[in-house]
């Protein structure tokens, strides 16, 4: 299945999480990588021609993210974290498409930098309303 429950489609309702935060985080990656170059290498953003160190950066943290959710969604964290993640997400979602869409806000970030405040804005707002309002991460598959 493409689109549904964590536990066995490819793409969830926090995709758009993972999208936002990719935004956020490829930011963060492309300064930090600026200062980087300029620093060890004295050498400029403009004359880099390759994304190749942001990509790996990004896609580390990724996974390092997604690390820590697998384990939390196993209870490493108490059962009440178990409960609120409601299960182990699919194979494909874990390794391919949350990654890839952290991705894409990197590229989005690294295009149009004035959507990096909203983006920000709008994750943590997402953040607060579904951990810390609603009763589990998937109430909203219920309604769809």
């Amino acid at each position: 299945m493409i689109w549904g429950f964590k536990t066995v489609a490819a793409i969830d309702i926090w995709t758009v999480e993972h999208f936002l935060s990719g935004i956020s985080i490829g930011m963060l990656v492309l300064s930090i990588n600026s200062k980087l170059m300029l620093k060890h290498f004295n050498v400029s953003r403009e004359k880099i021609r390759t994304s190749h160190f942001d990509i790996i950066a990004v896609l580390l943290l990724a996974y390092l993210w997604e690390t820590l959710e697998h384990y939390l969604e196993t209870g490493l964290a108490g059962a009440m974290v178990e409960y609120w993640l409601q299960g182990v997400e699919f194979w494909a979602n874990r390794l391919i498409f949350d990654p890839l869409v952290t991705v894409v806000g990197y590229y989005l970030a690294k295009s149009y930098p004035i959507l990096v405040n909203p983006a920000r804005a709008l994750s943590l707002l997402w953040l607060i309303v579904h951990i810390f309002v609603f009763p589990h991460s998937m109430y909203l598959h219920d309604f769809f």
